[in-house]
């Protein structure tokens, strides 16, 4: 099993998240980019002590950025939404 700090990378905090997190009790993080379904279960489990209901994964495709005549790319990042049994809620600022 990989590092938790290699499978979560970081909670994702913006309006929509927060709005999840209130009506359906999902909580959104970056995650690596090979961790799986089942390690990054584990790894939410482990590190809040809460149970998980179900985890749904999506790559997010990096974007094509210009600055003057220099093209590049950023790097492709993995994200994922992560739904906690009713009752249950994360702190995430003290973990």
């Amino acid at each position: 099993m990989a590092e938790l700090h290699d499978i979560l990378v970081r909670p994702i905090l913006t309006e929509k998240s927060a709005y999840l997190t209130g009506a359906q009790n999902t909580y959104v993080f970056e995650v690596g980019l090979k961790a799986n379904k089942p390690e990054i279960r584990r790894a939410i489990e482990v590190l809040y002590n809460v149970s998980v209901a179900d985890v749904r994964t999506l790559v997010m495709r990096g974007k094509e950025k210009r600055s003057g005549r220099f093209s590049g790319r950023r790097s492709n990042w993995k994200k994922a939404y992560v739904r906690i049994a009713e009752g249950q809620s994360l702190n995430l600022f003290d973990a």
